[in-house]
């Protein structure tokens, strides 16, 4: 084999390494045109506030037998009125501006010959045009990064107006001042884009949440993967999209499947919500033992008709009134293994198993074991976007029910049906639905407000649409 066919397999065997431990994401958010549109309305906007705060130094000089000097020079305003944000392939943004336009003013100083004079300036500088390239990528960390990696600028005309007696000496030494100025112009605003992108936009980008927590035992891990892709239509941002239990990270006994992520671009930004999410929120729930309910009779509705005593269950199992008549009872719930739901185009659907362990508690306050049920059921899932978090609900279909083992005696666990029906339904539902009901925090950077929610589901994800508002400080 010639060494030129030993470099092509060789290369074909990295790729095809490459492409077998590329990490699939989790979770995927991706900004189209629209949205990058409206990120650089408000880009501009602190760049124009930027250039109206730029400072250019003081100079002198002479042109034939004029000196002349300079000093105060100051910007009341610079305007960007036409500009437009592209994504350029495996670098990031391009940021083009056109027929900008600006105005300065400043003090001058002459002496030609035995004249001397002084006086203000007004600098109106028009047809600037900008190309500034910004490149995305991602830290150590996981965070996003963004900086300059290319800034042009050209101006086309400058035009000066001297105030004062003696301002009829502009005419010998204008064409000097104008290029001075528009040489110093053309550098200072590129320093000036390099400054705010540093300092303004890498600094709030680095507001987007790495990992967000939950509450006290959990955890999400929105950490890209890989550095923002640009495209023709948007910017993607694959990210690792996991749930973790705080206390101890294990690793996830399954990878993500790669999601075939729709051209929808009606929305400003679209989320990409796997299984893979979802089913690592159900492991480090249960890791963190946080799959676990208790049922008292203190959770009974007034209303329910019945208690939640031996009594109640003695009529199906005689054993009970034997051995324990009379005694109040407790239903301890636990999932033995984690749940493990499914993503189609009809939703989301899931058959959780659940232990169901039934206690008698005694007059000294401790649990005597009485039976021990194993419940499942068809749970579908009610999913939303509020306050930039992901909040749902839960249905359960009619459960289903089994005795694993009993102390009281074997019995018909059918009679227990319509009661455990009636717990499921009006104690732990609304219980899980209020933990739901508070969300899960999406990956956005301070200040972002969603609306015009669009929420789709997919083969092994969900797609949640938004149109997005950025709401500046006080």
């Amino acid at each position: 084999m010639g060494m030129q066919s030993v470099a092509v397999a060789c290369g074909a065997l990295t790729l095809c390494l490459a492409l077998t431990t590329a990490t699939n994401p989790g979770f995927v958010v991706r900004i189209t045109q629209a949205g990058l549109d409206y990120a650089q309305q408000q880009g501009i906007a602190i760049l124009e506030k930027e250039l109206a705060q730029l400072k250019l130094p003081d100079f002198s000089g002479k042109s034939g037998k004029v000196r002349y000097s300079f000093s105060r020079l100051r910007i009341p305003s610079f305007r960007l009125p036409h500009s437009r944000i592209t994504p350029i392939s495996n670098v990031g943004l391009q940021v083009s501006i056109s027929n900008a336009f600006a105005e300065l003013n400043g003090d001058w100083r002459v002496k030609y010959r035995f004249i001397r004079g002084h006086g203000s300036f007004n600098l109106k500088v028009e047809n600037v045009d900008m190309k500034i390239i910004l490149r995305l990528g991602s830290d150590t960390t996981g965070r996003p990064t963004i900086s300059t990696a290319g800034c042009s600028a050209h101006i086309s005309k400058v035009r000066v107006r001297f105030s004062g007696k003696l301002g009829w000496l502009y005419n010998l030494f204008h064409r000097v001042i104008e290029s001075k100025l528009r040489k110093n112009l053309e550098s200072k605003v590129c320093d000036i884009v390099a400054k705010s992108v540093h300092n303004e936009l890498q600094t709030y980008i680095r507001t987007l949440p790495v990992t967000a927590r939950i509450d006290d035992k959990i955890g999400i891990d929105y950490s890209l993967v890989a550095s923002p892709r640009a495209t023709a239509q948007s910017l993607d941002a694959d990210l690792k999209g996991e749930f973790y239990s705080l206390a101890h990270r294990s690793t996830v006994p399954f990878s993500p499947l790669p999601l075939a992520f729709p051209s929808d671009h009606e929305r400003m930004v679209y989320f990409g919500a796997s299984s893979y999410f979802f089913n690592t929120a159900g492991i480090a729930y249960h890791k963190a033992g946080a799959l676990v309910f208790e049922i008292t009779e203190a959770m009974i509705p007034k209303d329910a008709g019945f208690r939640l005593d031996t009594s109640v269950f003695s009529a199906f199992i005689p054993q009970l009134e034997e051995k324990y008549p009379n005694m109040p009872m407790k239903f301890r719930l636990s999932t033995p293994t984690a749940p493990f739901l499914t993503i189609g185009p009809g939703g989301i659907s899931f058959q959780p198993i659940v232990d169901v362990q039934a206690y008698a508690i005694l007059p000294n306050s401790k649990l005597a074991p009485l039976f021990l049920l194993s419940l499942t059921g068809n749970v579908s899932a009610v999913i939303n976007v509020r306050s930039g978090r992901i909040v749902g609900s839960l249905d359960v279909g009619r459960i289903r029910l089994s005795l694993k083992n009993s102390a009281v005696g074997n019995f018909q666990v059918q009679f227990l049906q319509t009661i455990l029906n009636y717990l499921t339904s009006h104690t732990l539902l609304p219980r899980l639905n209020a933990r739901l009901n508070e969300g899960f925090r999406l990956p956005l950077p301070d200040r972002i407000q969603l609306s015009n929610i669009l929420v789709r589901f997919h083969q092994n994800f969900l797609l949640l649409g938004a149109d997005v508002r950025f709401q500046p400080r006080g």
